[in-house]
């Protein structure tokens, strides 16, 4: 009866969201064709094409929006999704359908589609799908507080993490859940458990599962006993009740993912950014942005090279092996920085190095030429690694890639930093870098990188790396 009324409600959302994107069309055309001429004749001086034309173009808008919003999982269960995650997701279904409009527009010729109107209508659907969104929620999250459409559920297993869970589902009301008790593993067992009472042990779960009404259950489990539930795990698939499984691995801290592999399903523990869309997003970027800087600072990368070749002897290039995603190991590309015999000459400046750790920096290292301490002040010899981005080996932002004589003295904790594709500039880059001789701070900067990344957060180093690089520090 509930997934029933689910499906009810979601139709419902799905032809109020086409109705307010309809109503959004057509009041861009109003806007931009009547009353952008009277009230900005010198931003809108013409009227637009008749109306017939644009109402031929609406099917299509639907279409587009009826895909995207599906393809968001706009309609899936949100009790328990954020207000800021749902208002992204209209975010990107109006973008990303924005764009499509645009592009269809210019492959059909529909020369009558004009760019102010396509923003006034972005702007528009927006608003309203976000004042939708708003509104539902708002009613929603009332009607599941006084206790109607709300879920029964019940925890199996008693640990500290069943006993998170209900605290959680205690502090949020408005989700729908109603915890009905606990079941714990067979053998000796308490009346109550985090202030509600344990129902049973496994061999009572059958009998409760089909004379309670029950909604769902959470089974929150260690390894070993996930085996004594298993048929209480099909008994509810069997009954159409919602199972959640939650192994519990007391010293694990990992996001969990449900994946299919054909079929099969997965649970994979990851400590990474698992987000599709925008790892998609952050890679298109590494390699856009990669081509367009090599074609235009071509000049400038030429007249680098005639220097370090006319200074001193060697390679312009410096090619050195690194390691990368998980430890793939490739070249990495700088202009050459030091003398030619830069290698056979590390004992003698080993004293210099200032970093507690298996990394070598050194402030006033003699090996390194006129030039190349000009190149590492402004961070020029680090250009030839577009490159290395444009291949795929590296990243605009990211840990840097180390070598494999340094990972190789790695405490097991510090190999997390290769978990992410190593990168042009990274987080302690811009943190201060010449003043962080810590190795241990690093890792735990890079760490910290893994844990928050966004594609917000690229952002944001790529801006502070700038007066980073234009102050010389480090």
């Amino acid at each position: 009866m509930l997934k029933e009324r689910a499906r009810a409600v979601a139709y419902w959302v799905w032809t109020m969201d086409l109705l307010l994107t309809t109503a959004a069309f057509l009041a861009a055309w109003a806007i931009r064709s009547h009353l952008g001429p009277r009230i900005l004749p010198g931003l809108f001086p013409t009227e637009l094409y008749p109306l017939r034309l644009y109402l031929g173009l609406l099917p299509l808008v639907l279409g587009i929006w009826t895909l995207l919003l599906v393809t968001r999982e706009t309609y899936t269960s949100r009790r328990t999704v954020s207000l800021a995650t749902e208002a992204w997701h209209v975010a990107q279904v109006v973008g990303m359908g924005t764009l499509a409009l645009a592009a269809s527009g210019w492959l059909l010729r529909l020369d009558f589609v004009s760019r102010p109107f396509l923003g006034l209508f972005a702007l528009l659907n927006l608003g309203l799908l976000l004042a939708e969104k708003l509104i539902l929620r708002t009613v929603a999250r009332g009607v599941r507080t006084r206790g109607y459409n709300y879920r029964k559920l019940i925890i199996v297993g008693l640990n500290m993490r069943s006993e998170e869970v209900a605290r959680i589902i205690e502090e949020h009301p408005h989700w729908g859940f109603h915890l009905m008790g606990f079941v714990a593993p067979n053998g000796d067992r308490p009346e109550t458990f985090a202030g509600r009472p344990v129902l049973g042990c496994a061999d009572d779960l059958p009998d409760i599962l089909q004379q309670e009404v029950v909604d769902e259950v959470f089974f929150i489990l260690s390894r070993r006993q996930l085996d004594e539930f298993e048929d209480e795990v099909l008994l509810c698939s069997e009954l159409g009740i919602r199972a959640r499984v939650a192994l519990y691995f007391p010293n694990l801290k990992a996001r969990a993912l449900r994946e299919e592999l054909e079929g099969i399903p997965l649970l994979t523990f990851t400590t990474t950014p698992g987000a599709p869309f925008p790892l998609f997003i952050k890679s298109l970027v590494d390699r856009l942005v990669s081509f367009i800087g090599l074609v235009l600072l071509s000049p400038l990368l030429l007249a680098i090279a005639i220097a370090v070749w006319f200074t001193s002897k060697g390679p312009v290039l410096f090619a050195q092996e690194r390691c990368g995603l998980n430890g793939r190991r490739f070249k990495l590309f700088k202009f050459r920085t030091m003398r030619h015999d830069a290698a056979d000459r590390r004992e003698e400046v080993a004293h210099l190095n200032r970093v507690n750790g298996p990394a070598f920096k050194a402030e006033h290292d003699p090996r390194v030429t006129r030039v190349g301490r000009l190149l590492r002040r402004t961070s020029l010899d680090e250009l030839p690694q577009l490159a290395n981005i444009l291949r795929g080996d590296m990243s605009l932002v990211g840990p840097r890639p180390p070598i494999p004589e340094e990972v190789a003295r790695y405490e097991r904790w510090q190999r997390r930093r290769l978990s992410m594709k190593p990168g042009l500039t990274g987080l302690w880059q811009v943190s201060g870098r010449a003043a962080i001789d810590d190795f241990n701070h690093w890792i735990r900067l890079d760490l910290a990188y893994i844990d928050q990344w966004s594609l917000w957060l690229d952002l944001k180093i790529l801006f502070k790396t700038i007066p980073a690089v234009l102050s010389g520090k480090g």
